[in-house]
C-alpha cells in the first residue's frame, strides 16, 4: 500500500505528525511525504519535533518545489492522499486546479485519477468562499474531514483527541486501527 501524506502551514502539525507515526509503525505501508515551507515553521511552534524527525517518519520525503517527482504523475499509484492539516489557501489551489507545488499537483493528480483523497482543513471560521471550495470538491468525490474532536468515547486528553481524529482518517483509508472506539448507541 502506498500513501501520500502532505502538510501545509495550518494550525495543527500534530496531526500529520500523528498520522505518519502510525503509518510509520506499519510494514506494508510505503508513505511518501510533502512538507510546505509554512508546515516546517508550524512544526517547529507547534510541537517539539524537529523536521528530521518528522521526516524519518516517512520512507520518502519530496520536496514541494519538485515538480518532477514521481507523485507528480498519474502513472504514480497510490492508495490514497491526506493532506493534514490543510490550510484553505492549499484548499483554494486544489478546488481551482492551480497546481503551483507539489501539494497541490498529487492532489490535483489524485482527484484526476480517481484516487482517495482527504483534506484536513485547519481554519475557523469557515467564510463563504472557503465553504463553496469544499463543497466543489466535496461533490467530485474528495472527503472534506476538519479535524473536529469528538468526546463521546471519554477522551481526557489532547492526544486522546488527536488520536481520535487520526484514528478516522485511518478509517477513510481503510486501514484498521484501534486509535478510537466506535459509537454503539446509549445503552
Amino acid at each position: 500500500m502506498r500513501i501520500i501524506i502532505a502538510m501545509t502551514g495550518a494550525s495543527g502539525a500534530i496531526y500529520g505528525i500523528r498520522l505518519l507515526s502510525y503509518l510509520s509503525k506499519m510494514e506494508n505501508i510505503e508513505v511518501h511525504l510533502i512538507i510546505s515551507s509554512w508546515a516546517q515553521k508550524n512544526i517547529e511552534y507547534e510541537t517539539n519535533y524537529s523536521l528530521e524527525q518528522v521526516r524519518d517518519m516517512c520512507d520518502i520525503c519530496h520536496d514541494e518545489t519538485n515538480m518532477s517527482a514521481s507523485i507528480a504523475s498519474g502513472s504514480f499509484s497510490h492508495d490514497g492522499m491526506v493532506v493534514i492539516p490543510c490550510s484553505v489557501k492549499t484548499l483554494a489551489s486544489i478546488a481551482v486546479g492551480y497546481d503551483d507545488n507539489l501539494i497541490s499537483r498529487a492532489a490535483g493528480v489524485t482527484i484526476k485519477e480517481g484516487r482517495k483523497l482527504i483534506l484536513a482543513v485547519r481554519e475557523t471560521p469557515l467564510s463563504p468562499i472557503h465553504l463553496e471550495n469544499m463543497l466543489k470538491l466535496s461533490r467530485i468525490g474528495v472527503t472534506i474531514m476538519p479535524p473536529v474532536p469528538s468526546f463521546y468515547s471519554g477522551q481526557k486528553t489532547i492526544d486522546d483527541l488527536v488520536d481520535t481524529f487520526i484514528g478516522r482518517v485511518l478509517n477513510q483509508l481503510n486501514i484498521q486501527n484501534s486509535l478510537y472506539k466506535s459509537w454503539n448507541g446509549i445503552v
